[in-house]
């Protein structure tokens, strides 16, 4: 299997500035010397808790922040699903709007259905929907721009139990249908469990664990990881 995305020796830091001149004092390393490979065709899982550098890795390959060092090499289109629904959906533009805006008007039926909305949806507006619902129509137009990468910061992290579980399904079942490669970034090693093929553990900027789901779960090499799984809302099944 051939890699859509390598990953090497990234850095990501921020400088620290003091004093009436705002000189630079330290840098805060957000991300720090990490190198991964995602194969094509395969979900890896990016866990770690808040500041982990998890969510600055996603933001550098979809071009939203500069590097500070290392490279990455992506070989497809990419796109991204965001954490809040409705935050990142214009209040101002229907679901027919928002669709067209990256599809055209005569694909936005057929988007919808694919993540189990009706046609009904495209005349209304993000605020007539539930989190859930929203979420399915930021998917919409995430695949709209057929991406062979699919990059999901904390994508499900703002629903219902529920909900979340739907949510997944639903991406496992466009990963399938759509040939699609899938980073899905999160703090719950209980949710990358249910979707993920391989999980990288990050903290504090660095990289500290690897593997697949059944090696990081069943045998987890650092304590760190431990911790996170210690902290994980189930969602229909045990950890490994």
């Amino acid at each position: 299997m051939d890699n859509i995305l390598e990953v090497r020796d990234l850095k990501v830091w921020f400088p620290v500035k003091k004093g009436v001149f705002a000189r630079t004092v330290g840098h805060v390393k957000a991300v720090d010397g990490v190198s991964f490979d995602l194969r094509r065709g395969e979900t890896l899982g990016v866990v770690g808790e808040s500041g982990s550098g998890k969510s600055t890795i996603a933001r550098v390959i979809t071009g939203l922040q500069k590097a500070t060092g290392g490279a990455f090499t992506l070989r497809g289109r990419t796109a991204m699903v965001f954490q809040d629904p409705l935050g990142s959906l214009n209040p101002r533009m229907t679901v027919r709007a928002t669709l067209a805006e990256v599809a055209g008007a005569k694909a936005c039926a057929g988007l919808l259905e694919m993540v189990g909305m009706d046609s009904s949806a495209l005349d209304k507006y993000p605020h007539e929907f539930s989190g859930g619902q929203r979420q399915r129509i930021c998917i919409a137009r995430a695949i709209a721009s057929r991406p062979e990468l699919l990059v999901c910061d904390e994508a499900v992290s703002a629903l219902d139990l529920s909900i979340r579980a739907q949510v997944l399904d639903l991406l496992s079942g466009l990963k399938r249908r759509l040939g699609l490669s899938m980073m899905f970034i999160t703090h719950d090693l209980g949710v990358v469990q249910h979707i993920a093929d391989r999980i990288i553990v990050m903290n504090r900027g660095r990289l500290v664990e690897s593997g697949t789901c059944e090696e990081v779960l069943g045998s987890p090499r650092e304590e760190y990881t431990r911790y996170l799984m210690a902290a994980v809302p189930r969602i229909g099944k045990k950890l490994i």
